[in-house]
């Protein structure tokens, strides 16, 4: 196809056939393209729509594609579905009447009514949260070159057609991605397959009632229409959204989805979706239609959203999870998918300033990522208050800084709310922080007991503790583990204050990860090297790595943000830094992971070993040094810092 064809029967045809014939591939490269600020139910709707819609009409510009012909040409009029699959998902928003305008409204069609759509866990989504964060050209390339295997310049050439910016610097931030083998090998299995999805219902009986309350509606509307004509002269109404029956379901208090009290203890999925609705106030009405309002409507209310996270009204009946008051405020904590908002007003139910609404995310919750939501904090931020998960048998205060502290027993309401606890401090000195440690029900695990810290957000952080490897060479991977053993609490104890670095974020999870020991030369004792990795709810994770030496503050090594490096998909880790010894001489220190088989230094320090841990003098001036690792099974890795302090 030339630059001044258009689009025939015969090539919207060939066409078609490309696009059915590569439905999946074309799916799964819209849904990783397309932001990940959307909620998993429209990103995968959007994806399929983006699809659908890629195919040309007749008379359609063909545009410059490649040319027929040629073994090694690829197929023009896939590449011509891919541009436009590409140009409607880079930027899904755009003037009206074009497919970014159109993609950008609510995803229908296609129409799915009464159903949560969501990919399969342990598929296509897991891609999408080790993507999380990178700018869509660079997703969009990663998906090309590792998945499809689209020929770089081929690759270069189909972005700068769709609209990319930087298609080459795309490209090359795409291939410097740490993504190990593993999770190629595992996104190429039929389960990482973004046209296979979940479904649940959200209503059941609910919806036999909608044709009743759109009959309703329309009869309202053309009452009022019919009055508006009539009456034209008069003065308009005052008329608020709320008082006919014209209103979105999705915003009728009457119609928030409540799950029953044993429900958690009798199903496989234990998480927000098993939470019963609980506190005192859950049938006020007025009370759950000011909430629900305020979040369709927040106008002056103070909206707070954690990172990734939107605040958009609900597209069907959220899930009510409490309605209470607590301190003179009056609560409600409801669940939307994978988000929970959370409203705040005073008691007495007066507007003013007083109302709150803070929305956080909450994807792929668990048994301990869903045992908790702070309800209320004090005005200083001194104490706040949780409402628990109903699986939680026991629960206790402790602080993390002291290894031995075998902690307090905490008071928990018959509705699963606590009784004020001290939350770890927001600035200042760090000589305490407090954390929970709770423990499941028999009922669903036996002698599950973890430990939850409070960062400011409205979801508290699961802590995780992983050993170091067991033993030498390339021994398999431990898993994290809870932070209640000794050993755990140990390594806690040093690091409970640098948590103060991730308040802000919207983590779900940090583990700390003992990779590597090394015996310290001058007789400064045995050093352990760490990777504290803060895994975010929209997938990517912030790293730290650490050395903590006998005594003393634990040394910064290394940094890294939106990262896999230091969790499942990133356990090969090479660091290394400038160190000096008691003895005022300086050395080179570098480690890797268990995997790792030997170590190279080149630069201003020139060694080599054959071990996981590196030990040489530094006896030349400063400058860089760049280390790489050899890894047992094959292949190499650099460090995530350099050992003069610059990235490598």
């Amino acid at each position: 196809m030339s630059t001044s064809q258009r689009f025939g029967p015969t090539g919207v045809e060939r066409a078609e056939a490309a696009l059915v014939e590569q439905y999946p591939r074309l799916v799964r490269l819209a849904y990783l393209t397309l932001p990940d600020s959307l909620v998993r139910h429209t990103r995968v709707l959007l994806a399929h729509k983006a699809v659908q819609r890629a195919l040309p009409r007749s008379g359609t510009p063909a545009g410059p594609a490649p040319a027929e012909g040629g073994p090694d040409r690829p197929d023009p009029h896939l590449t011509l579905v891919r541009a436009r699959v590409l140009r409607a998902t880079l930027t899904p928003s755009g003037p009206p009447g074009t497919l970014r305008g159109r993609i950008a409204r609510p995803p229908v069609p296609p129409f799915v009514w009464g159903l949560r759509l969501w990919p399969p866990a342990g598929g296509i989504d897991e891609a999408a949260r080790t993507l999380s964060g990178v700018p869509a050209p660079v997703r969009a390339a990663f998906v090309l070159h590792h998945l499809d295997d689209l020929p770089e310049h081929e690759l270069v050439r189909l972005l700068g057609r769709a609209g990319a910016a930087d298609p080459a610097g795309a490209l090359h931030e795409a291939l410097a991605l740490p993504v190990g083998k593993e999770l190629l090998e595992a996104l190429r299995r039929p389960e990482f397959d973004a046209s296979v999805v979940s479904a649940r219902p959200t209503d059941l009986l609910r919806r036999r009632r909608r044709a009743r309350a759109c009959g309703a509606g329309l009869a309202t509307l053309a009452l009022a229409l019919t009055a508006l004509c009539v009456h034209g002269s008069r003065p308009a109404p005052d008329v608020r959204p709320a008082a006919g029956p014209a209103v979105s379901t999705a915003l009728d208090p009457a119609r928030l989805q409540r799950v029953p009290a044993e429900a958690w203890a009798d199903t496989a999925r234990v998480d927000f979706t098993a939470w019963p609705a609980r506190g005192g106030r859950t049938g006020d009405r007025d009370l759950l239609a000011r909430a629900l309002g305020t979040w369709a409507a927040p106008g002056r209310t103070p909206v707070a959203t954690a990172p990734a996270t939107t605040a958009q009204p609900p597209a069907q009946p959220p899930q009510l999870l409490y309605a209470g008051e607590l301190d003179g405020r009056a609560m409600v904590l409801m669940r939307d998918g994978d988000r929970v908002v959370r409203y705040g007003e005073s008691a007495t139910g007066t507007t003013g300033g007083s109302r709150t609404l803070d929305v956080t995310r909450t994807d792929d919750a668990g048994v301990t990522t869903a045992a908790a939501l702070t309800l209320s904090r004090t005005p200083d931020g001194t104490s706040a208050r949780y409402l628990l998960a109903p699986w939680i048998a026991t629960t206790a205060t402790r602080d993390l800084l002291r290894a031995g502290d075998t902690g307090h027993p905490l008071a928990v309401a018959a509705d699963g709310v606590t009784a004020p606890a001290a939350v770890p401090p927001a600035g200042g000195s760090c000589t305490s922080w407090p954390v929970l440690e709770l423990t499941s029900s028999t009922r669903i695990v036996e002698k599950h007991s973890f430990v939850l810290t409070d960062l400011g957000a409205l979801s508290p952080v699961h802590l995780t503790y992983t050993p170091l490897p067991d033993g030498p060479g390339a021994v398999p991977a431990r898993q994290p583990r809870e932070v209640t053993a000794p050993e755990a609490r140990t390594a806690w104890a040093r690091l409970a204050c640098r948590l103060g670095d991730l308040r802000g974020g919207a983590y779900r999870a940090v583990n700390v990860w003992d990779f590597a020991a090394a015996e310290l030369p001058d007789g400064a004792g045995r050093a352990v090297w760490s990777c504290t990795r803060a895994s975010g709810w929209a997938g990517p994770g912030d790293v730290a790595v650490r050395l903590r030496l006998a005594s003393g503050t634990p040394r910064d090594v290394a940094k890294a943000r939106s990262t896999a490096a230091c969790g499942r998909f990133g356990q090969h880790l090479l660091a290394g830094l400038r160190w000096r010894s008691p003895a005022g001489r300086w050395y080179l220190l570098a480690a890797g992971s268990r995997q790792v088989a030997a170590i190279t230094a080149t630069g201003a320090v020139r060694a080599a070993t054959s071990d996981r841990t590196l030990t040489a003098p530094w006896s030349g001036p400063d400058g860089p040094v760049s280390l790489v690792a050899t890894l047992a099974g094959g292949g190499t890795v650099t460090a995530l810092d350099g050992a003069g302090g610059g990235r490598d």
